[in-house]
């Protein structure tokens, strides 16, 4: 997939109203090119999670269309979903959706299990890089919402895709931790070649960006 392309899209709940009027994404023409980083800044309410729901497929009470490359997704099939997923797009969630009583590297290698993308010293490495190896055998449910948030950035890199989506990726990360989080993420979407799709409502990652868009 080299392009996703929204057209006049819109959330059906904003249809005849004004929240959308100052956006530079609802009910534009906008295109989101592979290989190039966006930042989509958003106060809250705006439709950011809206917004990354719709692209990942999980959501469709939109107006408009959208499309990957020239495939309008409302015409896809759960089986074409499922082949996307495991191979074009990954996303992170702003409210994470791990599995609170399953460890740190069991909710990484329930994705890792499907695609067979990273060893598991490669997984192991970048707990240790973002500071939480003593996780890898820790239920989820007694972690920090920030340590979480490690977990699931690694999860996130734990298959192929053509772009990667981050909604709010590093909201309860410090700044040191935030530098490794956007170090260890762009050298995979560099790797990959991939598109990146981050949104913001104040904190996001320090890197360069293609083009800011604001929701």
């Amino acid at each position: 997939m080299d392009k996703i392309l929204l057209e006049e899209t819109l959330p059906s709940v904003f249809k005849n109203k004004t929240q959308s009027s100052d956006s530079e994404i609802w009910l534009k023409d906008i295109s989101f090119i592979r290989g190039r980083a966006y930042l989509v800044e958003a106060a809250s309410g705006m439709g950011k999670s809206s917004l990354c729901s719709y692209i990942y497929g999980i959501r469709n009470d939109f107006e408009g269309k959208i499309f990957f490359d020239n495939e309008n997704i409302g015409k896809l099939r759960n089986s074409e979903w499922n082949h996307i997923r495991k191979r074009s797009l990954s996303m992170m969630f702003q409210g994470l959706s791990l599995f609170d009583e399953l460890t740190g590297f069991e909710n990484v290698e329930l994705k890792n299990r499907l695609t067979h993308f990273k060893s598991k010293q490669e997984i192991s490495e970048w707990f240790y890089m973002l500071g939480i190896e003593d996780k890898l055998d820790q239920k989820v449910s007694l972690m920090s919402f920030g340590q979480r948030q490690r977990v699931a950035l690694i999860r996130s890199l734990c298959q192929p895709f053509d772009f990667l989506i981050l909604d709010e990726p590093i909201s309860h990360l410090d700044n040191e931790n935030g530098r490794i989080f956007t170090s260890i993420m762009t050298e995979e979407v560099k790797r990959q070649n991939a598109g990146l799709i981050i949104t913001s409502i104040g904190k996001h990652p320090e890197m360069h960006y293609d083009q800011i868009l604001k929701l």
